[in-house]
């Protein structure tokens, strides 16, 4: 080999590791508040291109090799089954873009670890890796240092904050921290023993990394020991926090259990889909909603809040990609731990993926850990694992062969010189494959940035700039729910604003036009964001609300609200709220007894729920059925007793409702029998919602003759609702 072609190499695979390094040290640091996703977005589309750019690197070096050469460990066949079966379950998802735009990170986390086993061959590079992997959770932990101390680095005004961190998690700041500290502290404690005089290496992290003294500068050295002591203030102040004034949210572990053995038993029409590949990668917060148990809602910290992601990484896996994902899962970390030799940040992060919950920066971080253990593996096993060249072996059949480094392959003249042309096919393939996610990444990317840019003209009220720029964003990237939502509401807002402003005058054509014209586009965009993601439980009930204003306006517009707001309530069963809105709408109707139903169903789930009795109360008042009104209201002043507003609200209603019955020479009614106030026992709690009749949040003028709207289009495989919430306990 010339050495004109050797330095070619070299530059390849130099600048393969600069950037693999640099992606390393920046990762965690990364946010940008001009998406919608300030924290997680950023990094996911940085990985993205810095992978894409190493992988492209790397596929230009085996061109100036002419060898097609590949490395392998023994985390390879775990690794490429966990991404099939990720990809298997986002592709028979029924929220299959959801899943898709979830799995695209991961796919290119997992190209990223190819890389890495590829790029980092010698210890120095291994080295150069590890010292890049410190560096960044040393500069998010300086930041959280002085952050803690009121000395704010940043000049954003989100940043000057005691507890802001550049994960945009606590948590996910401590786990992060916590998994690089070992290896910070492993050098630190060579670095240590060396000040000591001792000239043989004591290996206190493990068997992993076992650097020469004699070989690294101690600089090196005394670099990882002083990242040692910061990280390890960083985390303490951290789980301090965490302990004290910023405690997170964890879904509960049996909640999480619950929710996961339901989605792979009854998360579908076909069983056996969801029993192997669950509901679809990345869409845990379908599998919440669904399948959360009536239980959850006594929690009084938690009951109202929608979860993203179950207790742990591993239930999620469970609910998500099903039996196969987490076998897959499973395996991987079987393959880890039975080496001889263990890396103890890799073993920490294992053992958080199967205690807590993983956000996309723990995930990448596991693997980049994955990554470098392998390379180790491969250093410690030279005859085992190590460099295989590929090779032509059926010309005819195009079947190729691996071979290690330095054995032969028998070939004809045609397959040794076809042989030669792998790499520029290698090169072709890969541009090839990675084009296609690359295009569609940056649309999202470019959507992302516009919608963002809209939500910010909407708090500026500024409604003609907000709706050009989602309808921006969903001609950019029309694959993703939340813009159709967006928008739907948008529409709904200005068709309002104008009928609203030509009420006692005669409208024009043109307006009324422009009226018909947006309530369209807003039903439109809802039915589009319901059949993108119909198993989202949010775009069923956005769906609802826009039919729940149409009231009066729309022809069945009451039918079409009932309708799909049952198709929420199938997907969110034990949420009182959604039986709230619906008897709302029935009390909206007139239609009493029906809406008393409800709103006792809604009891029935959260016995504690001020604003179900406050409802129900006024749904019995309609009724006539004043006494047991009485009974509800004093169920409301007794949960709200601790909020005055509430307390002076319900005073009133109870006073109203008085004047109301002696009005109609029912005095003596007031007081319920003890069959008519029976009512679950009540606590009053310290937080409560504002209690308030459940009603439109928009609605538009009446119109007579009403106006003709397309109804929903449901078909999707939208389960029934559970018959222990349809009919309340008596």
């Amino acid at each position: 080999m010339s050495e004109a072609k050797k330095n070619i190499i070299s530059y390849f695979d130099n600048m393969t590791l600069v950037v693999v390094a640099i992606l390393f040290a920046v990762f965690p640091l990364l946010f940008l508040s001009s998406t919608t996703d300030a924290f997680v977005l950023p990094k996911q589309l940085f990985l993205i291109g810095l992978t894409s750019l190493a992988l492209i690197m790397f596929a230009l070096r085996t061109i100036a090799e002419g060898k097609l050469k590949i490395r392998t460990s023994p985390f390879d066949l775990p690794v490429a089954l966990f991404a099939v079966v990720a990809s298997l379950s986002a592709a028979f998802s029924v929220n299959r873009y959801d899943a898709f735009i979830a799995f695209t990170p991961l796919l290119f986390v997992i190209l990223l670890y190819f890389v890495i086993v590829n790029t980092a061959k010698t210890e120095r590079q291994l080295l150069i890796l590890l010292g890049a992997l410190t560096l960044g959770a040393v500069v998010s932990s300086l930041l959280t240092i002085f952050s803690f101390f009121n000395v704010y680095l940043l000049p954003f005004e989100y940043a000057r904050n005691q507890a802001f961190t550049t994960f945009g998690s606590l948590l996910d700041q401590a786990l992060y921290l916590a998994i690089v500290l070992p290896i910070a502290g492993y050098f630190g404690y060579n670095y240590l023993t060396a000040m000591n005089g001792e000239k043989k290496s004591v290996n206190a992290l493990s068997t992993a990394v076992e650097p020469s003294h004699s070989q690294k500068p101690k600089g090196y050295l005394t670099a990882f020991a002083g990242s040692f002591i910061i990280i390890a203030i960083a985390l303490s102040l951290t789980v301090y926090m965490l302990f004290t004034s910023q405690k997170p949210l964890i879904l509960p572990f049996d909640t999480g259990l619950q929710t996961a053995m339901s989605a792979i038993s009854q998360g579908s029409t076909n069983i056996f889909k969801s029993l192997l590949l669950g509901s679809g990668f990345g869409t845990y917060i379908n599998d919440f909603t669904q399948f959360k148990p009536a239980a959850y809602n006594a929690n009084p910290t938690l009951w109202a809040f929608t979860f993203f992601r179950s207790s742990s990484f591993s239930l999620e896996l469970l609910a998500t990609t099903g039996l196969l994902g987490l076998g897959a899962f499973a395996y991987l970390i079987f393959t880890i731990v039975k080496q001889k030799n263990f890396f103890l940040p890799l073993i920490l992060a294992v053992i958080a993926a199967i205690v807590f919950p993983f956000s996309f920066t723990l995930v990448a971080l596991f693997f980049m850990l994955l990554a470098l253990f392998a390379v180790v593996c491969i250093h410690n096993n030279p005859n085992k694992f190590g460099e295989a060249e590929m090779y032509l072996v059926a010309f005819k059949k195009f079947l190729f062969a691996v071979k290690p480094e330095g054995e032969r392959v028998e070939q004809s003249p045609s397959e040794r010189k076809f042989s030669k042309i792998l790499p520029i096919v290698f090169v072709i393939a890969t541009v090839a494959l990675l084009a296609f996610p690359l295009y569609l990444v940056t649309r999202f990317a470019l959507s992302d940035l516009i919608f963002q840019r809209s939500l910010v003209a909407a708090a500026q009220n500024d409604g003609i700039r907000t709706y050009e720029l989602q309808a921006e964003s969903i001609n950019t990237f029309p694959y993703r729910d939340i813009y159709y939502r967006s928008f739907s509401q948008t529409n709904l807002a200005i068709a309002n604003a104008l009928a609203v402003n030509q009420q006692g005058a005669s409208p024009s054509a043109e307006t009324q036009k422009n009226i018909l014209t947006l309530i369209q586009q807003s039903i439109n965009a809802g039915r589009n964001a319901v059949t993108i993601s119909p198993m989202t439980s949010f775009n069923w009930n956005n769906l609802s609300s826009i039919y729940r204003s149409l009231i009066g306006f729309g022809q069945n517009a009451d039918q079409f609200t009932v309708l799909t707001l049952n198709q929420a309530i199938a997907l969110d069963t034990n949420n009182p709220q959604q039986y709230i809105d619906l008897g709302g709408v029935y009390y909206q109707l007139g239609q009493y007894d029906e809406a008393i139903r409800q709103f006792q169903i809604a009891i029935n789930l959260k016995q504690d729920y001020a604003n179900a009795y406050y409802n129900l109360g006024h749904a019995l008042e309609e009724k006539g059925e004043y006494a047991q009104a009485l009974s509800a209201y004093n169920a409301v002043k007794q949960l709200v007793s601790d909020n005055k507003e509430n307390v002076a609200k319900i005073d009133a209603d109870i006073a109203n409702l008085a004047k109301r019955e002696q009005g109609q020479g029912e005095s003596t009614q007031t007081q319920p029998t003890a069959s008519q106030s029976a009512r679950p026992t009540v606590t009053p709690q310290a937080q409560q919602d504002p209690i308030d009749v459940n009603r439109p949040q928009t609605t538009l003028p009446e119109r007579n003759p009403q106006e003709t709207i397309p109804g929903p289009t449901i078909s999707a495989p939208i389960p029934s609702p559970s018959t222990a919430t349809q009919e309340p306990s008596n």
